[in-house]
C-alpha cells in the first residue's frame, strides 16, 4: 500500500492528483447549474416516493434531482460504448480494428460521435418522462418549444462536457475516468443519501440499522477480496540468443483475475435495466389501450422486487463474461506467447495454450461472475428482511465506490512503483 507522503514526493503522480481532483471539482460545480428555465419546486415534488428516479438520481450524483446541466451523467456514452462492443463482436471488420491501436482510436472516435444523438433522445426521453410524472405541475417555467430545445441543448452539452472530463482524466494513468465521474457522484449524493435514511430510523428499527451496517461491512470485504484475487498461470521462456549472450531460461507467469471487468458489469447492468421504465412511462397516456396496459404492466413487473432481483442478477453476471471477452482474447496471447519463445508448461504452444487459458478463465470468471452478481443483488435480500428499500440504493452505490476505489489505489500503485524503476 502506497504511502501519501511518497505520493506527495513523486511530483508526476502528484501532479496527476491534484489535476484530478480539480476536475472533480469543475464536475461538482457543474452539476450545481440547473437547466434553463427549470422550476425546481415541481422538479422536487417529483422525485417524492418515486423509487425509480431515486436510483437514477443516487446513479448521477445527484445532479438529476437538481436537474442540472449534467443531469444525463455519462450514460449516453456508456450506452454508445455498449453498442460498439457488441458490434465488434458480431462485424469482423469492427473486431480487426480492436486488434490495432488505430483502429480503437477510430471506433473510440466513432463512440464520441454516437454518445450525441444518444443525449438527444434521452435528454427529450427524461423531459417528457419529468412531465408525466409531475402532473398539472409544469416542468418549465415556460413551456415554449424554444425552452425545450435550450434545455437539451444544455443537457447534451453537459454530457459531452462530462465525456471529455472522463477522457483527461484517464490520460492520468490513475484510474478510469468514467468510473471516477461515477464515483465522485455518488460519494456527493451519500451524505444526503444516509441523512434521509437515519432520520426516519427508530427504536423499533434498530435491528434494519444493524443489518445495514454487516451489509456494508461484508460489501467492502467482499469487493476488496474480488478485486484482488488472480491465479496466476505459470510461463516459461526458453533459452534465447541476444547477440553475442546466450540468456538461460526465465520463468514467469500471466495474472488471471476472477472478475476482469471491475466495476463495468456493474454499471453496464444499471445503464440497462432503467430502459424499460423509462419507455414505459412514454406510453401511459398513450391512447391505444394495448400500448397504455404494456407500459403499466411493464412498469408494475420492474417495480416487483423479486423480478427485479433476478433480471440485476442476470444482466450482471452475463455483463461479466461480455466484458471479459472483450478485453481478454486468450489466442492473442497464445499468439504473443509463442512469438516471444515462451509457453506453459505441460501445454503445447499456439492453439492448445489458446484452449487452455478460455477454459481457466472461463472457471475463474464463472466464481467471479457469480459472486458480484450476488453482492450486487445482496441489498434487495437485506430489503425484504428490513423492509427499508433505500437499501436498495445504498448497496448499488456502494459497491460502485469501494471497486472503483480499489482499483484507482492500484492505478496509483503501479504508478509509483514505476517512477521507483526509472530512478
Amino acid at each position: 500500500m502506497f504511502s501519501l507522503r511518497r505520493v506527495w514526493k513523486t511530483k508526476e503522480v502528484r501532479n496527476s492528483l491534484i489535476f484530478v481532483l480539480l476536475m472533480l471539482v469543475v464536475f461538482r460545480a457543474a452539476a450545481h447549474i440547473p437547466v434553463p428555465g427549470i422550476d425546481t419546486s415541481a422538479l422536487s415534488s417529483i422525485f417524492e416516493g418515486n423509487q425509480l428516479f431515486g436510483l437514477m438520481n443516487i446513479f448521477s450524483g445527484g445532479t438529476l434531482e437538481n436537474f442540472s446541466i449534467v443531469a444525463l451523467g455519462v450514460a449516453p456514452y456508456i450506452t454508445a460504448s455498449i453498442i460498439f462492443q457488441l458490434l465488434g463482436m458480431i462485424v469482423p471488420q469492427l473486431e480487426e480494428m480492436q486488434k490495432e491501436e488505430s483502429g480503437r482510436q477510430r471506433i473510440n472516435q466513432w463512440t464520441r460521435m454516437l454518445c450525441v444523438p444518444l443525449a438527444v433522445l434521452q435528454a427529450y426521453g427524461l423531459i417528457v418522462i419529468l412531465q408525466q410524472q409531475g402532473g398539472s405541475a409544469s416542468l418549465f417555467s415556460n413551456n415554449s418549444a424554444a425552452t425545450l430545445a435550450i434545455a437539451i441543448i444544455s443537457m447534451v452539452a453537459g454530457t459531452v462536457f462530462l465525456m471529455w472530463l472522463g477522457e483527461l482524466i484517464s490520460e492520468k494513468n490513475i484510474g478510469n475516468g468514467i468510473s471516477i465521474l461515477i464515483f465522485a457522484g455518488i460519494i456527493s449524493g451519500l451524505p444526503t443519501f444516509l441523512g434521509r435514511s437515519l432520520s426516519i430510523v427508530d427504536q423499533t428499527q434498530i435491528i434494519a440499522v444493524v443489518l445495514f451496517v454487516i451489509f456494508i461491512l461484508v460489501t467492502i470485504v467482499a469487493v476488496v477480496v474480488m478485486n484482488e484475487a488472480q491465479r496466476n498461470i505459470p510461463v516459461q521462456y526458453a533459452r534465447q540468443v541476444r547477440g553475442s549472450r546466450l540468456t538461460g531460461a526465465v520463468s514467469s507467469h500471466i495474472p488471471l483475475r476472477l472478475n476482469m471487468g471491475g466495476v463495468i458489469p456493474i454499471i453496464f447492468a444499471i445503464s440497462i435495466i432503467l430502459v424499460p421504465s423509462m419507455l414505459a412511462q412514454f406510453f401511459l397516456s398513450a391512447r391505444t389501450d394495448f400500448l397504455r396496459i404494456a407500459a403499466e404492466k411493464t412498469i408494475a413487473l420492474f417495480q416487483n422486487q423479486a423480478f427485479y432481483g433476478i433480471i440485476y442478477f442476470v444482466l450482471v453476471f452475463v455483463f461479466a463474461y461480455f466484458y471479459t471477452a472483450v478485453v481478454f482474447h486468450p489466442d492473442r496471447v497464445a499468439e504473443n506467447l509463442q512469438k516471444q519463445g515462451g509457453f506453459i508448461p505441460g501445454i503445447r504452444p499456439g492453439a492448445n495454450t489458446a484452449d487452455y487459458l478460455g477454459w481457466v478463465t472461463n472457471r475463474l470468471l464463472f466464481a467471479g461472475a457469480s459472486f458480484l452478481a450476488i453482492i450486487a443483488v445482496l441489498p434487495l435480500i437485506v430489503q425484504q428482511m428490513t423492509g427499508n428499500a433505500s437499501l436498495v440504493i445504498g448497496g448499488t452505490s456502494l459497491l460502485i465506490v469501494v471497486s472503483v476505489a480499489v482499483e484507482t489505489v492500484k492505478q496509483i500503485e503501479a504508478q509509483l512503483t514505476m517512477r521507483e524503476y526509472e530512478l
